[in-house]
């Protein structure tokens, strides 16, 4: 995986000077209406801030945009301006949604807008956003949203097993390792057993309306729900 680091970029005066070319270049494209978008990230925010920002960078260093990675200016730019332009922004959305959006040429724009909760969390209404999910991971590399069960104590993603996993999902994975969860991964949904619920980059932990699990997976569920809402909370 990538590691994005602003050190690195700027290790000598010729590499500051680029960055510094790209970012005036970016902020002029911003003024115009941008090309059909190739990738739109969406990462939930808290009091003006993104809290698993370096998760979500880390995350869009393994995406592709017409096939290709993004540069390491692009990674660097995106942390940067996420960072100030939330804490200096004039807007009312502070616990919003950040969305990204990268066009057809590699330029990019920033938005927030405020947060709305999934109206319809049963399962199957699940199931298919994981689809879309995975449909959009076919052409970019990394699904922004993924499916997710707890049974008989294994946490499971239906994910590929060498495929980077947004950055929501590797905080519930980091979760089940802290508690000795097992953690497998299935490429079908209708493998998936037990409590079900959705890893969202915008949306956090969220259960399936409708479960027959048992309480212990239930309750596994309900711990990554809220160590997700624990870090959201940190100000």
């Amino acid at each position: 995986m990538a590691v994005v680091d602003d050190a690195e970029l700027f290790g000598n005066a010729e590499d500051q000077r680029a960055y510094e070319d790209f970012c005036a270049n970016q902020e002029a494209v911003e003024k115009f209406t941008l090309d059909k978008p190739a990738l739109v990230c969406r990462w939930r925010m808290s009091n003006k801030k993104v809290p698993m920002l370096n998760r979500h960078i880390r995350a869009l260093s393994e995406r592709l945009v017409q096939g290709e990675p993004l540069t390491h200016n692009m990674l660097s730019w995106a942390k940067q301006h996420v960072e100030w332009s939330l804490a200096e922004g004039d807007y009312t959305a502070r616990d919003g949604v950040l969305m990204l959006v990268i066009d057809v040429n590699g330029n990019a724009a920033m938005t927030v807008g405020e947060y709305e909760p999934l109206a319809d969390t049963s399962a199957k209404a699940l199931r298919a956003r994981s689809a879309e999910a995975r449909s959009e991971a076919d052409e970019t590399g990394v699904a922004p949203e993924l499916l997710a069960a707890v049974n008989n104590g294994e946490l499971v993603f239906v994910a590929p097993a060498d495929e980077c996993l947004c950055g929501t999902a590797t905080l519930i994975e980091q979760l089940a390792q802290t508690k000795g969860i097992p953690v497998t991964r299935v490429d079908i949904p209708a493998q998936l057993k037990g409590a079900l619920f959705l890893v969202s980059d915008e949306h956090g932990v969220v259960p399936a309306a409708e479960t027959d699990a048992a309480e212990s997976d239930a309750a596994t569920v309900a711990f990554f729900a809220e160590g997700y809402e624990k870090l959201r909370a940190r100000r």
